[in-house]
């Protein structure tokens, strides 16, 4: 079971826009109209409301802590991320499992196999960024449309790569989907006047999976040596 949701979790952890498109059966969705608003600036809302494009700039590195609850089990996860790099080592029943990328290449270690990154993979790995929402490429969306969700408005931008929701009213990501699965940001958090998700509601590979943010560290404790 273990080897089957790592990667998932990894998924979930590394970038909000790596998670889901299946809407939940609790969910009431009307049809979609298109918006006036354009792709630019939803995603320049989006990051407004973040805490504005150039305070997520400023962000050299991150170091996030979550408890990941699924199936029953709960799993300590520490994240680090520097630019395009990253480490991801979760602890559950006493094993570590690890997912590490070091900007050109990486490997996931779980219960003493290591497996390399596909390389099918690496190309979108290499284009990351240390806050998320800084990869937000309005150019690779072409409309926006406007759809309801029990009652809220939200901005939606589809892509080959997936399909993700905003609060018109907040400019915040509020839904996040891709062939991965489901994740819905519940809540957010401020951490030195910049919001990252606090508690983030996921569920693919028919598994379903909750995360909560702990702790976020900004600047500090985080260099090379972690990606080797």
């Amino acid at each position: 079971m273990k080897k089957i949701i790592v990667p998932f979790f990894c998924a979930v952890l590394f970038s909000t826009s790596a998670v889901a498109q299946k809407t939940s059966t609790a969910t009431v969705k009307t049809a979609a109209s298109t918006s006036q608003i354009t792709p630019k600036q939803v995603v320049d809302n989006y990051l407004t409301a973040l805490g504005g494009k150039a305070k997520l700039e400023s962000v050299k590195s991150t170091i996030i802590e979550n408890t990941i609850t699924a199936q029953g089990m709960e799993i300590s996860s520490t994240t680090k991320k520097m630019g395009n790099k990253f480490k991801s080592v979760q602890t559950v029943m006493g094993q570590e499992m690890t997912q590490v990328f070091d900007g050109e290449k990486g490997f996931m270690n779980q219960m003493g196999a290591k497996t390399e990154i596909p390389a099918a993979q690496i190309e979108e790995l290499k284009k990351s960024t240390t806050i998320d929402a800084l990869g937000y490429d309005a150019s690779k969306f072409s409309t926006v449309t406007v759809e309801k969700i029990d009652g809220k408005d939200y901005n939606v931008l589809s892509s080959d790569k997936g399909k993700f929701y905003f609060d018109a009213a907040t400019g915040l990501l509020y839904k996040a989907g891709t062939g991965q699965g489901d994740a819905i940001m519940k809540s957010y958090i401020t951490v030195d006047g910049i919001k990252f998700p606090e508690l983030i509601e996921a569920e693919g590979q028919g598994q379903k999976v909750t995360i909560k943010t702990n702790k976020v560290t900004l600047n500090s404790g985080v260099s090379d040596a972690d990606f080797k």
